[in-house]
C-alpha cells in the first residue's frame, strides 16, 4: 500500500481511504504478532513443565516432545523479530528478572577480551570542510560491530631443502617432521575440528565431508572415518590416563543415560528395525565447590545394557564415597566388606527425591507435597551460602543449620505416611527417601559431599544434545569410541580449556614428547606450546 510522496492522489476521499486501508493492515499485522507472542509464552510454559517431568520413567518420549517444541519456538521467535520495525537496540546489561519470559532479542552479545579485535579509523582529514582550517584531534567515537571470517583450508607445503658438502660430498637434510597421522596429510588443526565437530558439536562425518567441498577440499567420507581412528588412537595414552586419574578419586559422582545402537541382529525385533537400548555412564569428579586441589574431569563408560555387572566393572578398585541415584546395580557396590568394612559409602541425590514430591506436587498441587519443596528448598538455601567454601566451613555450617532442619525431615515424613495413602507416589517419594536416611544424611558428617548428584547429570546433557542430531550410534564399538572422546573433551571443557585449541596443540606435539612426560599434557597440566617455548626462552 505504500507509495511514495510525489505519487499520491490529491483527492482527499481517496487518501482517507488508503489511510484506513494501512490502518487495517496494520491491525492484522499487530494481531498476528500478538498471536505469535501467546503462542511464544505458551510454548516456553509447556516446555518448563516438560523439562520439570523429563525426570520419570517416560523421560525419552518427553525428550523427544522437547526437542520438537524447541524448535517450534526458535521459527516463531524468528518470525516475530522479522515483523519487528523498531529499530534494534541490544543493551547493555542482561535482561530484567521481571521480563525473564520474554524472548530474548535483546541481550547484547558477549565477546571475550581475547577475540582478536581489528580498529577501522574514519579520519575527515587535516582541513575543515567549511573554513579550510587546520583539523585538531578533540577525542573519538569508538564502537564495535561483531563479525566474523569464514573458516579457510590452507595446503602447508613442507620443503626439505637438500645440499650437498662441497668438500666430502655428504648429503644434508632435516628430517620429516612429524605428523599426527604417520603417512597423512591430515594436519593437527584439521583433525582437532573434525574431532570437537563430531563428538562436541555432534556434526556427522557425511555434513562435515560438505562442508569441506564447499571450502574447496573434497575429503571422502571413508577418509574422515580414518582419520577420527587414528586420531583416537593418537589420544589413547592421554584418555587412559584421565580414566586412571578421575577413577582413583575418592569421591565420585556417577550417573547414565540410554543411548540408541544398530544391531543387525535385532533387524525384526528392538526398538526399531535393528536398534538397540545401551547405556553410557558418566563417572565425575569435581572438587570445586569444597575448594579441593584435584581438578575437575569426566569420565564416560558405554555399556550395551543395564545390567549392573557393568558398574561393579567400572567401580571395581574405586573406594570412598559414591554419590549417585537408587539404581539398583549400585547395592552391591555398598555392602560390607568381610571385616565389616565398606569399600564404598552411598551420598544420595536430594534433587532427585524433589524432583519426586515435584511431580506430585505439579499433578494434585497436594499441600504435604508443597511442603515438602519447601523444607528441601531450605537445605538448598544453606548450600548456595556455603558453595565454593573449604570442607571444614562446610562442615561446620551444616552441623549448625542443615542438621536440625534434616533430622525434623525425616521425622515429619515419617508423620505423614500415616496420613496419606500408603500406595500413592506421594508416599512412595516419603518411603524412598526414609529407606535411605543414611545416604540422605551422608552431606551433614563430610563437607565434600555435596548436596545432590547435579556434576554427573550435567555431564551427561551432551549426549541428550548429541541425540537429536546422530539419533543413534552406528554400532557398539562407536558408542565406545563416543565414551571415550567425551572423556578427554569434556574433561578439557571442565579445566576451562577450548577443546579445538588443546587437540590441536596436543595432535601437533604429541609424538614427540618423551613419554614419561606424558602427564604434562593432561587437561588439568596442559600449557601450549606456544607459552611453553616463550616460558622456557
Amino acid at each position: 500500500m505504500s507509495k511514495h510522496a510525489e505519487n499520491l492522489p490529491d483527492d482527499p476521499a481517496v487518501l482517507k481511504a488508503m489511510i484506513a486501508a494501512l490502518q487495517a493492515e496494520n491491525a492484522k499485522i499487530s494481531a498476528t504478532l500478538r498471536v505469535h507472542d501467546q503462542l511464544v509464552q505458551a510454548l516456553r510454559l509447556r516446555i518448563a513443565k516438560l523439562q520439570k517431568l523429563a525426570f520419570g520413567k517416560s523421560s525419552e518420549k518427553i525428550e523427544r516432545e522437547i526437542e520438537q517444541l524447541e524448535l517450534a519456538l526458535e521459527d516463531l521467535l524468528v518470525a516475530v523479530a522479522e515483523g519487528d520495525e523498531a529499530p534494534i537496540d541490544e543493551g547493555q546489561d542482561e535482561p530484567s528478572p521481571d521480563t525473564a519470559d520474554a524472548p530474548a532479542l535483546r541481550r547484547r552479545p558477549r565477546v571475550s577480551d581475547t577475540t582478536p579485535r581489528e580498529r577501522r579509523e574514519l579520519d575527515p582529514g587535516t582541513c575543515c570542510p567549511d573554513c579550510g582550517g587546520d583539523l585538531r584531534v578533540v577525542g573519538e567515537d569508538v564502537s564495535e560491530l561483531l563479525d566474523m571470517i569464514a573458516a579457510q583450508m590452507k595446503v602447508i607445503q613442507i620443503a626439505r631443502i637438500k645440499k650437498s658438502c662441497r668438500r666430502c660430498e655428504r648429503m644434508v637434510q632435516e628430517p620429516a617432521p612429524s605428523r599426527p597421522i604417520p603417512g597423512s596429510m591430515a594436519g593437527p588443526n584439521l583433525l582437532a575440528h573434525v574431532l570437537v565437530s563430531k563428538f562436541d558439536d555432534h556434526l556427522p562425518l557425511y555434513r562435515q565431508h560438505e562442508i569441506f567441498a564447499r571450502m574447496g577440499a573434497d575429503i571422502p567420507e571413508s577418509t574422515l572415518v580414518g582419520w577420527c581412528g587414528r586420531a583416537m588412537k593418537t589420544l589413547s595414552p592421554l584418555i587412559e590416563r584421565i580414566e586412571a586419574d578421575i577413577m582413583a578419586s575418592d569421591l565420585l559422582h556417577a550417573d547414565d543415560t540410554p543411548i540408541r545402537v544398530l544391531d543387525r541382529s535385532l533387524r525384526d525385533k528392538g526398538l526399531g528395525k535393528g536398534v538397540k537400548q545401551g547405556r553410557i555412564w558418566a563417572y565425575v569428579r569435581d572438587q570445586r565447590p569444597w575448594a579441593g586441589a584435584s581438578p575437575p574431569g569426566a569420565v564416560y563408560r558405554f555399556a550395551p545394557d543395564w545390567k549392573e555387572e557393568h558398574v561393579l566393572g567400572h567401580l571395581a578398585n574405586a573406594r570412598g564415597i559414591l554419590q549417585a541415584d537408587g539404581y539398583k546395580g549400585y547395592a552391591k557396590l555398598y555392602e560390607p566388606d568381610p571385616d565389616g568394612t565398606r569399600r564404598l559409602r552411598e551420598a544420595a541425590c536430594w534433587a532427585h527425591l524433589r524432583r519426586d514430591f515435584h511431580d506430585f506436587w505439579a499433578s494434585t498441587k497436594s499441600e504435604i507435597a508443597r511442603e515438602a519443596l519447601d523444607r528441601i528448598g531450605k537445605f538448598y538455601d544453606i548450600e548456595r551460602d556455603i558453595n565454593g567454601q573449604p570442607a571444614d566451613v562446610r562442615y561446620a555450617t551444616r552441623q549448625k543449620l542443615s542438621r536440625p532442619q534434616v533430622e525434623a525431615f525425616f521425622v515429619w515424613s515419617e508423620q505423614q505416611l500415616l496420613r496419606i495413602p500408603g500406595k500413592s507416589d506421594l508416599a512412595k517419594a516419603f518411603r524412598y527417601g526414609l529407606s535411605r536416611q543414611e545416604a540422605f544424611s551422608l552431606f551433614l558428617t563430610d563437607g565434600r559431599v555435596a548436596i545432590d548428584n547435579n556434576p554427573a547429570e550435567r555431564a551427561l546433557r551432551p549426549i541428550g544434545i548429541g541425540r537429536k542430531n546422530w539419533l543413534f550410534a552406528g554400532a557398539d564399538t562407536g558408542a565406545e569410541t563416543l565414551a571415550r572422546a567425551m572423556t578427554i573433551i569434556e574433561t578439557a571443557k571442565l579445566n576451562g580449556l577450548d577443546p579445538l585449541a588443546y587437540l590441536a596443540d596436543i595432535f601437533d606435539r604429541i609424538h614427540d614428547h618423551k613419554i614419561n612426560r606424558l602427564d604434562e599434557l593432561l587437561p588439568w597440566n596442559w600449557v601450549p606450546l606456544a607459552t611453553a617455548q616463550s616460558k622456557a626462552a
